[in-house]
């Protein structure tokens, strides 16, 4: 009997875990899974009979699944979750709803970087349009998700949260959402760091070329303190990564 233990070998689809959903089990032990991934343990890892692979269950523990039954058309599994989940990101992120080209990537990293909540807002360089995206239905977002958690091998969906009216989210939510955390927004030329920060908070970012004075000035008057990324300008998807990383590492 085979004991390797995996998900992922090179150059194959980032897939490092198995994520089962409720209507995977046939009882208590054993999953059968006839779709996509299927495919994948079928023809990326070319599982064998005996062999364990790397599993999850959605929103819950992780562990291993022993291939017990393999057929061209789905795979049967025998589940042992003994592990938690991987451990949050101490921020969650309020973003300006970014271009849809980006915004896949927004939601994959995010799902990756193990954060709790994402905000996804409207500022005055959102283009109206952008609130009209297909990538915006629920069905959608989890796809985009759960991609991020197979890759980082992780089990719990970020909760995505959607307010496309910036004054209103700002005086009425934000407060709220801040109690007695730390909040901060990214603004160019700010004189401190966000990396030099420590604690655990909300990380505001704005879309391309940044929020308007204005609207830095509102988010401040509710408690948000103006931090820099970088000297650099960045891109929408490259100020999600360096500003997740920047706080993990404060923290």
């Amino acid at each position: 009997m085979s004991t390797t233990f995996g998900c992922h070998e090179p150059g194959s689809v980032s897939m490092n875990i198995i994520l089962l959903r409720p209507e995977d089990w046939l009882d208590e032990n054993i999953v059968c899974i006839d779709d996509r991934r299927h495919e994948h343990i079928r023809g990326i890892l070319k599982a064998q009979m005996g062999e364990r692979l790397r599993v999850g269950s959605l929103g819950r523990l992780r562990g291993s699944g022993t291939v017990v039954k393999l057929s061209d058309e789905h795979t049967h599994l025998q589940i042992d979750l003994v592990d938690p989940p991987l451990p949050r990101h101490p921020c969650d992120l309020i973003l300006a709803l970014p271009r849809p080209k980006m915004l896949r990537r927004v939601f994959r990293t995010a799902a990756e970087m193990g954060v709790s909540h994402l905000y996804l807002i409207n500022s005055a360089r959102v283009e109206k349009s952008y609130w009209q995206s297909p990538l915006l239905q629920p069905d959608r977002i989890d796809a985009a998700l759960i991609a991020g958690l197979e890759r980082a091998g992780d089990t719990v969906l970020p909760q995505v949260h959607l307010y496309p009216r910036f004054k209103p989210f700002i005086e009425d939510q934000l407060p709220g959402l801040i109690g007695s955390r730390a909040c901060w927004i990214a603004h160019p030329g700010a004189p401190e760091a966000l990396a030099t920060q420590s604690a655990e908070g909300l990380i505001m970012l704005g879309p391309e070329g940044g929020f308007i004075p204005y609207e830095v000035d509102l988010a401040k008057s509710v408690g948000a303190k103006a931090v820099r990324l970088s000297d650099r300008i960045l891109s929408v998807d490259t100020a999600v990564t360096a500003a997740l990383s920047q706080s993990s590492r404060a923290s």
